[in-house]
């Protein structure tokens, strides 16, 4: 396989120095579009390089439709995920094994609005109970996957990122009323110690 030449260009909409999402591995940068010859055919491919897993992916210019490749969301998309993580965790009632795959599934999907809804169903507060070690797993792929995105969107740091998610995490309604419930409880105890 001969590497030819790299080219800085722009293919299907993409260029080189873009940020993008790939769906199984969250946000990566166009660094390069390079031409490799195979089997007598020549190939385009887009140069993806993944800064925190320490990874470079060379996909197909033909493939980025099918391998669900898009561009990074727009302020609006991050705002609707902000919000989707404020509203009201949605919990099924079946077995974890199957809400497990099929959060698996979200945040592979790359899509921003289901990756925030795991966020949103798995985020566990202070005062509620804790969490398994694989739903604590879950929780952390899917709110690094979000906080990446919206640090690429903002322009900010993950750190920053992940602070503004966890700030509407707690905004809740739900937690709200739950956090508020923990406090009366709280200070019914210690009425009870003081009598």
């Amino acid at each position: 396989m001969a590497t030819g030449t790299k080219k800085t260009a722009q293919r299907q909409g993409f260029k080189t120095g873009e940020y993008i999402v790939y769906p199984a591995h969250g946000v990566g940068q166009i660094t390069a579009i390079e031409e490799q010859s195979v089997a007598g055919h020549t190939l385009e491919l887009l140069v993806i390089v993944f800064d925190k897993d320490k990874m470079t992916l060379r996909v197909p210019v033909a493939k980025i439709a099918s391998v669900g490749m898009r561009k990074l969301g727009d302020p609006d998309a991050v705002d609707k995920a902000l919000e989707t993580v404020r509203g009201r965790p949605r919990i099924k009632r079946t077995m974890w094994s199957r809400r497990a795959q099929e959060y698996e599934a979200k945040i592979n999907s790359g899509d921003l609005i289901a990756i925030s809804e795991v966020v949103r169903d798995l985020y566990r507060s202070e005062n509620q109970p804790e969490q398994s070690y694989s739903e604590r797993q879950l929780y952390e792929a899917a709110l690094d996957r979000m906080a990446r995105e919206i640090a690429a969107v903002n322009k900010c740091s993950e750190t920053e990122a992940v602070k503004q998610i966890e700030l509407n995490l707690s905004k809740a309604p739900s937690r709200l009323k739950a956090a508020a419930e923990a406090a009366d409880a709280d200070d019914e105890d210690d009425q009870e110690e003081a009598a």
